[in-house]
């Protein structure tokens, strides 16, 4: 088969379109051809040399695809050569073919297509652990979402709508607050103008964010502490703004606050299994119902990857952008 591999770590022009050996499903495992994969943050770091694959897993960069099953590997039931899937990967979506495990397998939403579904488990997965099952977002809080038109923040903004919570987004353009608006954002901030901490006090009453959904780490760290409300919840996914930070302790036991931190990537399979079962129990339905929708800014060939990395290192998409076959 052919994939994209980093024979060494640089810039976008550092992905080379080569051809590998195929995978071999091994247990609990089934081969995926791929039709469609995306451009995530983690791709960016490992092209850079900055974040290796987790052992054992591919070496190719990927953490999500959709396509059909080609093969199944020892012990998989409940799928079947043919069906059409998407899934959550540790790595290796930029390729052809890919070897899963069955447990971060999903079927393809009815009213998705086959490549737009290329666009949801790793924004799913990501938004339902973080938000829903650790930070217990709940119907009438209110959810701060930073980087409101990534294709994180426009799936958190359309599933905690889903279930009645208010959302309030940072991003850097008009244009991207205006996306934000019409999925369904309630309180609009342009993070280069305002700041972000009274926007969200003025939007609540003086009261906060309930929860907060931040990919930038440090350089937010204690301006989330201040926007967040009495028994808040900070969700760290990210860490754009880099990795240090003073953190004011006397703040957060002041507001009896609780700071998170996760990555998805590295979790033991078990644990992603459990995840991607939530997302297709509670986050499948509305998309089937039309009250969820993929957000794709564009499609580019597999073999120009190099352009996608080189659209999301500029920061000026929306949603996500999908690799297809």
């Amino acid at each position: 088969m052919h994939a994209i591999t980093i024979p060494e770590p640089g810039g976008p022009e550092a992905l080379v379109w080569a051809e590998v050996p195929d995978p071999v499903p091994g247990e609990g495992e089934v081969l995926v051809e791929v039709a469609a994969t995306a451009v995530n943050r983690a791709d960016l770091l490992q092209r850079q040399g900055f974040y290796d694959p987790p052992p054992g897993s591919s070496p190719y960069p990927g953490l999500e695809c959709s396509g059909r099953i080609a093969a199944l590997g020892p012990g998989v039931s409940g799928w079947a050569v043919g069906d059409e899937v998407c899934a959550l990967l540790a790595d290796g979506g930029y390729a052809e073919k890919v070897a899963v495990p069955a447990g971060q397998l999903l079927p393809i939403p009815e009213g998705v297509d086959l490549v737009a579904a290329a666009s949801l488990p790793e924004v799913t997965c990501t938004v339902w652990s973080n938000v829903f099952m650790i930070a217990h977002l709940r119907p009438g809080e209110t959810l701060l979402v930073h980087g409101g038109a990534s294709g994180i923040g426009t799936m958190a903004i359309q599933l905690a709508k889903a279930i009645g919570a208010k959302v309030a987004v940072t991003a850097g353009s008009a244009e991207k607050l205006a996306r934000c608006a019409e999925l369904g954002a309630d309180v609009l901030i342009n993070y280069r103008e305002q700041d972000f901490v009274d926007e969200v006090r003025k939007a609540t009453g003086g009261a906060g964010a309930d929860v907060i959904l931040d990919i930038i780490g440090a350089k937010y760290l204690n301006q989330n502490v201040k926007a967040l409300a009495t028994s808040g919840r900070l969700a760290i996914i990210g860490l754009q703004g880099g990795v240090k930070g003073e953190l004011n302790l006397n703040a957060l036991l002041r507001k009896r606050a609780a700071i998170t931190a996760t990555t998805l990537r590295a979790r033991p399979a078990a644990e992603k299994a459990a995840i991607v079962a939530a997302v297709r129990e509670h986050v499948w339905p509305l998309f089937e119902a039309g009250r969820v929708r993929p957000v794709i800014d564009r499609m580019l060939p597999l073999s120009e990857a190099a352009e996608g990395h080189r659209v999301l290192e500029s920061s000026g998409h929306i949603g996500k952008v999908l690799l297809t076959r």
